[in-house]
């Protein structure tokens, strides 16, 4: 977490701020965060203790930063596999959208480290999402995204359901039926090679779930 940290701070945007979410890690990564803090006002940490999950880590984020004044808000991984050399021109790319997406599926885009296997399931889950929701997305699952203020505004955070990583699957269906333009730019993805991931088959079945649900809800004139 620090050498992201370093690295994002190195690309000297105008009045940058750092808000990482972290749900009591066993690993300690909060003391990290909070050593860093200390010397560095503008990068901030979210501890959280209850409601744990990566659907909820996200929504707080959100709602952190957008009661904080963000007129734009990144979100990103902290496992190094979403690079932050992309965050200057996801930024930019604002000019021609209102949420930006670094892509693994578009022209120009790469991914290291990630087995057949792992790409098939991606595969798999984008053709689900885009066939159930609509979203003319190539990669729906990414977590790497770049948003307008009123984006985050316009879907009602406090109303989010997903608990774990179907939140970015959420979010972005109902970025698409508010009609805000999205767009992707290619990045090289490169998997984590410290960690283990949390994505399990549990966690995945959760998510084509929720995909169905709020597919169920749009129908029903819920969403």
């Amino acid at each position: 977490i620090a050498n992201l940290i370093g690295q994002i701070l190195k690309l000297k945007i105008k009045n940058l701020h750092i808000a990482v979410v972290d749900d009591n890690s066993p690993d300690g990564t909060w003391k990290i965060i909070k050593d860093i803090a200390k010397k560095k006002k503008n990068i901030h940490l979210l501890l959280r203790k209850k409601d744990k999950g990566r659907g909820s880590a996200g929504r707080d984020g959100f709602i952190y930063c957008l009661k904080n004044g963000a007129d734009i808000v990144v979100e990103m991984d902290a496992d190094l596999s979403h690079d932050p050399k992309y965050i200057p021109l996801m930024i930019e790319e604002l000019k021609n959208a209102d949420l930006v997406l670094g892509s693994r599926r578009v022209k120009g885009s790469k991914e290291i480290g990630r087995g057949w296997f792992r790409r098939f399931v991606t595969w798999g889950a984008n053709l689900y999402i885009t066939l159930m929701l609509g979203v003319k997305v190539k990669d729906c699952n990414s977590g790497f995204r770049c948003f307008k203020r009123k984006v985050l505004e316009k879907i009602n955070l406090g109303k989010l359901e997903s608990k774990g990583p179907s939140i970015v699957q959420e979010v972005l269906f109902k970025a698409h039926l508010n009609k805000f333009k999205i767009r992707e730019i290619p990045i090289t993805f490169v998997n984590r090679t410290k960690g283990k991931s949390k994505l399990g088959l549990k966690q995945l079945a959760a998510g084509y779930y929720m995909v169905l649900k709020l597919k169920t809800k749009h129908l029903l004139g819920m969403i």
